[in-house]
């Protein structure tokens, strides 16, 4: 589960980083309407999935030693 939270906050990192190269082209109304309807609340969802994972991964190694 770990490394499954790993990949996302690594794909949000890569998003990021081709979003900003993006931009560099794209610079229309449309482009602002993309990024604050897609893209803004993006980060606080991933966080949240992130977390989400975490308290799974806690849960399963409790049951897990639990069923030893």
């Amino acid at each position: 589960m770990s490394t499954s939270a790993t990949q996302l906050a690594q794909a949000l990192k890569e998003l990021s980083l081709e979003w900003e190269q993006t931009r560099e082209y794209w610079r229309d109304a449309k482009s602002r309407e993309f990024e604050g309807k897609f893209l803004s609340e993006l980060p606080q969802h991933i966080r949240r999935a992130v977390d989400a994972m975490e308290e799974i991964e806690t849960v399963l190694r409790k049951v897990r030693s639990d069923c030893e």
